[in-house]
C-alpha cells in the first residue's frame, strides 16, 4: 500500500474516501483513532492508503478535488 496523502480535515478525509470509492479505489484510512484519543489534535494526521496498482488512479481523483 502507498500513501495518497495526510490530513486532519475529518470532512476532506471522508470526501475523498468516497471519491475514491466512486472511482473504484479502495482507500484504507489510518491513524484515525490514534487522531480521535489524543483529541483530534494537529500532530496526529490521517493518512490515506491505497493499493499500489491504484496510486495512479486515486493522485488523479486528488488532483480533481484540488480543482473544485
Amino acid at each position: 500500500m502507498k500513501e495518497l496523502v495526510r490530513s486532519n480535515d475529518i470532512v476532506f478525509v471522508s470526501w475523498l474516501t468516497m471519491r475514491l470509492e466512486q472511482e473504484d479505489v479502495t482507500a484504507v484510512v489510518l491513524d484515525s483513532h490514534m487522531a480521535i484519543a489524543d483529541g483530534s489534535i494537529p500532530a496526529i494526521q490521517r493518512r490515506i492508503m491505497v493499493a499500489d496498482n491504484d496510486i495512479e488512479r486515486a493522485r488523479i481523483v486528488l488532483r480533481e478535488a484540488d480543482n473544485l
